[in-house]
């Protein structure tokens, strides 16, 4: 398996999430759909997930241990590259990054949006050759989509879908889901639990959920903050 060859060089705001990294778009020949507005994002039914089988390649996919294994090795990293290429140093660049490792482009889509950002690419790309769900059944190599996790429109409210993603690293026994991820400076790991998705931390010290949106001054007290709170659907490329 090709390596991924990480420095360590920028220093980025504390949680600025996917900022509007300029997306390079894949060339695809896939059918284009209506252009589609930021706050208007078709959703999938969490009770019946679509499944478009993705007909493009006869290689088998590959297994969700070898996309936690190339995962964990970017815990840290500041900056990322793949078969010689530098990847756009935000939450999508990095997720990008890690299943390019295995030979598959995430942002390959039939997204027609050219201001779309990483996490619209991605979600178009699973879409069509992946499926949705809502839980409870979560595995590693699972993606994560949030929602609302920084002001993407600019307009101060909470109306922006789609604008963070990660891949599952493990869920521990208490349901607290692990995933890595970029937020802050550098890729680390974060925890969401949704049974308890408005606690940050338990009495005895346990983080059940990390900060993924920052706090303004002009953010009222009860906006939400934490991954629990912000939370969209899982999705999965990948397959048993």
């Amino acid at each position: 398996m090709r390596i991924l060859f990480i420095t360590a060089t920028i220093a980025i705001v504390t949680l600025v999430g996917c900022v509007r990294t300029p997306v390079e778009h894949p060339r695809t020949s896939a059918p284009v759909e209506p252009r589609q507005e930021s706050a208007s994002v078709e959703r999938p039914p969490a009770s019946e997930p679509e499944l478009r089988p993705c007909c493009r390649s006869t290689k088998l996919a590959p297994s969700r241990a070898a996309i936690v294994r190339t995962a964990a090795k970017l815990v840290g990293a500041t900056t990322i590259k793949s078969k010689g290429r530098r990847i756009a140093y935000d939450c999508a660049g990095v997720t990008r990054a890690i299943f390019l490792e295995h030979g598959i482009d995430l942002y390959d889509s039939n997204e027609s949006d050219p201001k779309a950002n990483g996490v619209r690419l991605i979600y178009a790309h699973v879409r069509r050759h992946g499926t949705f769900h809502q839980g409870p059944m979560v595995r590693p190599g699972d993606l994560v989509f949030f929602d609302n996790t920084w002001d993407f429109n600019g307009d101060g409210k909470l109306n922006d879908p789609l604008t963070h993603v990660g891949v599952v690293e493990q869920v521990k026994a208490d349901g607290t889901v692990v995933f890595i991820s970029r937020v802050t400076k550098t890729i680390a790991r974060y925890r969401m639990n949704l049974g308890l998705p408005h606690v940050h931390k338990t009495a005895d010290g346990r983080v059940l959920n990390d900060y993924i949106r920052r706090k303004l001054p002009t953010y009222p007290d009860d906006m939400g903050r934490l991954t629990g709170e912000l939370f969209a659907f899982y999705g999965t490329r990948l397959g048993s």
